[in-house]
């Protein structure tokens, strides 16, 4: 049985652009704990945004990245995605965004304009996978995994249900395809029931708890914003609701343990390798998004 090895609370919220208001959970770029092969999440946690008819619409315009990908998952609200490699599209409610970055992409993100009219509720995470150095040089590649597409298991005594973003579970494929060996699930468990999760021993395990209070293999409890990371070894997880319905997100992948060398939108493996991808991106080696190209 996985135990917990520690909890952590989110992190100060702050604006990614205007348009996504955000709380970091964890990163590459701070205090290591122990989350390879995932290098970063930000939850953009439940907020109303009111109509926006009259100004653009709220986002973040054209930046660059290298070395990784990115993987946005949107719970309510809309954003309309383009980048530098044709890949576009409006994440829904439900839908799920995975671009890899590779050898170099630029790519803007914005509230659809259906969203920007209506307003409304705006939840998200936006996760960064790292990848190992034989494929940070790949082609950029959009992957959008609408809601339809992504599977849904029910857990065993009617407990609750995960959804199969990336990985595997009970002989069930996730939507995504990956690079490294991971489970990306949205996993929903019932008041008052108890889950036994089957876990690969050799993946690092980490959850972030989105709604409700949960107690972890019967001794540690975590609440909504909360990070809980564990101990490696063991291939099972126990998952026990409070008083109210729960939903996590739950990460684990094999590590890749390689060095990271990251600045800014880029994570590589060497600083040179950074500097190379800085000057990729000063002379255009990135590419440009289409003024005309459709969303």
């Amino acid at each position: 049985m996985r135990r917990i090895k520690q909890i952590y609370r989110t992190g100060s919220r702050h604006w990614v652009g205007d348009g996504f208001w955000v709380q970091p959970l964890f990163s590459h770029m701070g205090e290591d704990r122990g989350t390879d092969p995932f290098l970063m999440l930000d939850y953009a946690a439940p907020h109303e945004f009111a109509p926006n008819e009259t100004r653009p619409p709220r986002g973040v315009g054209a930046h660059p990245h290298k070395g990784f990908e990115t993987v946005t998952i949107a719970y309510h609200g809309e954003v309309a995605h383009r980048d530098s490699a044709g890949g576009g599209g409006v994440i829904r409610e439900g839908d799920v965004q995975w671009m890899t970055a590779g050898r170099g992409i630029v790519h803007e993100e914005f509230h659809s304009e259906a969203f920007s009219r209506r307003g409304g509720l705006f939840e998200m995470v936006q996760l960064w996978v790292n990848l190992p150095a034989a494929f940070k040089h790949t082609p950029p590649r959009y992957q959008h995994l609408a809601k339809e597409q992504i599977p849904i298991v029910p857990l065993a005594g009617g407990a609750g249900h995960l959804r199969l973003i990336a990985g595997e579970y009970g002989g069930v494929s996730g939507a995504a395809e990956t690079f490294t060996p991971i489970n990306v699930w949205d996993v929903q468990i019932h008041a008052g029931q108890t889950a036994d999760l089957a876990v690969p021993s050799g993946h690092r395990l980490l959850m972030v708890v989105l709604r409700g209070q949960v107690r972890f293999s019967e001794t540690d409890t975590a609440e909504a914003g909360q990070l809980a990371v564990f101990e490696d070894g063991g291939d099972t997880v126990s998952i026990h609701a409070g008083s109210g319905d729960v939903k996590i997100l739950l990460l684990s992948g094999e590590p890749i343990n390689e060095a990271v060398a990251a600045y800014g939108p880029f994570v590589m493996n060497t600083s040179e390798e950074i500097r190379q991808a800085l000057n990729d991106f000063k002379h255009g080696r990135f590419g440009s998004i289409d003024a005309h190209q459709a969303v």
